[in-house]
C-alpha cells in the first residue's frame, strides 16, 4: 500500500475535493484521480462517493480513514527517528485554538516555532467552536476549560488564572465590589447562556452573576467591559495589556477569586504523538509556564 496514494486520501477528505487534495500535495488533479483509483483497486472496495463539485468518504472509506491517518502517523515517526535533532521537526502541524488565544498566546509561539524550525509548515484553525479534531483532520486542539486529564488523549500543559476586570469609568459610576455578594448590584459581563461564574475561597463556589449585556465570545465581553458596561470575567493572560495601560483595572474581592481553568493539548490518537506536535506541545507549555512565573 502505497503512502502517497494514502496521503492522497486523507487530504481528499480533509479538504473535500480532490481539486484541493492535489493542490495541496502539488499534484495534477489526474494524477490525484488515478492515485486513489489505484487505492480503491488495491484494497477492492470503493472509498468516495465522487461527484464533479464534492467527494465524501463512504461507509468503507470512514471505516479505514483511522488506519490511512496511522499508517502515515507511523511513517512520519520512522523518518523522524533517523532524522539528525539539529534538523529540527518538519512537516505541516494542523492546530485549532479560540481567536483569543490565537492572538494572544499562540502567535508569537508559533512564529518562533518556525523560525527554529525552517521544514516545519503550520496550518492555525482559529474559532470559538469545538471542532471535531478527527474529521478537519486536526494534529493537536488547545482547549481551556475544567476537564479530567484523559491519558494521552488529553493532556494538562498549563494553567489558564482568571479575574475580574472593570474599566476605570464604570467602577467610578457604579462603585467597586468589595465581596462575592456585592456582585449582585453590578452589572456581570456573561457567554450566552451563562448564568453563574465559578469561585475559589468563596463559602458559595457558584455564584448568580447577571446583566444587561451578554454575547457569544470573549472577544465582544472583551469589548464590552473595554467600554464600561460591566465587570467581566476573564484569563489574565487577555488584559495584561489593558491592565498596563490603565484601560482596565482588576476587581479584587475579600472572599472570592474566580476559579481558574487548565490549558489542555487535546489529541485526536493516542497510538502516536508525531514530533512536531511533541515541540509544539513542549514550547506551549514552557510558555505558559514563564507567563504564570511573572504574574
Amino acid at each position: 500500500m502505497e503512502l502517497e496514494r494514502l496521503a492522497l486520501l486523507v487530504e481528499a477528505a480533509r479538504a473535500g475535493s480532490l481539486a484541493a487534495a492535489a493542490r495541496r500535495l502539488g499534484i495534477s488533479p489526474m494524477v490525484a484521480t488515478r492515485r486513489l483509483a489505484a487505492l480503491e483497486e488495491d484494497l477492492g472496495v470503493r472509498l468516495m462517493h465522487r461527484t464533479t463539485r464534492s467527494i465524501a468518504l463512504t461507509p468503507e472509506g470512514e471505516a479505514f480513514m483511522p488506519h490511512a491517518q496511522a499508517l502515515l502517523e507511523e511513517a512520519a515517526m520512522a523518518r523522524a527517528s533517523v532524522k539528525s535533532v539539529g534538523n529540527g521537526v518538519s512537516g505541516v502541524l494542523r492546530i485549532t485554538a479560540s481567536f483569543p488565544f490565537g492572538r494572544k498566546i499562540l502567535g508569537p509561539l508559533i512564529a518562533d516555532l518556525m523560525r527554529a524550525n525552517p521544514d516545519l509548515r503550520v496550518d492555525l484553525l482559529l474559532t470559538d467552536s469545538i471542532v471535531d479534531i478527527v474529521a478537519q483532520g486536526v494534529d493537536v486542539a488547545v482547549r481551556i476549560a475544567v476537564l479530567q486529564e484523559n491519558g494521552l488523549i488529553a493532556k494538562r500543559v498549563g494553567e489558564s488564572p482568571r479575574g475580574l476586570f472593570a474599566a476605570p469609568s464604570y467602577l467610578a459610576e457604579q462603585g467597586v465590589p468589595r465581596t462575592v455578594a456585592d456582585l449582585a448590584r453590578h452589572q456581570c459581563l456573561l457567554i450566552t447562556g451563562a448564568s453563574h461564574w465559578d469561585f475559589s475561597r468563596s463559602s458559595s463556589r457558584r455564584v448568580k452573576a447577571s446583566g444587561r449585556f451578554t454575547a457569544s465570545s470573549v472577544d465582544a465581553l472583551h469589548q464590552a467591559c473595554l467600554s464600561g458596561l460591566g465587570i467581566a470575567n476573564l484569563s489574565e493572560w487577555y488584559v495584561q495589556d489593558e491592565l498596563q495601560q490603565g484601560l482596565l483595572v482588576p476587581v479584587e474581592l475579600s472572599d472570592g477569586r474566580p476559579e481558574p481553568l487548565s490549558v489542555w493539548a487535546v489529541y485526536p490518537t493516542t497510538r502516536l504523538v508525531a514530533p512536531k506536535v511533541r515541540a509544539f506541545v513542549s514550547a506551549l507549555a514552557a510558555q505558559l509556564q514563564k507567563g504564570h512565573a511573572k504574574g
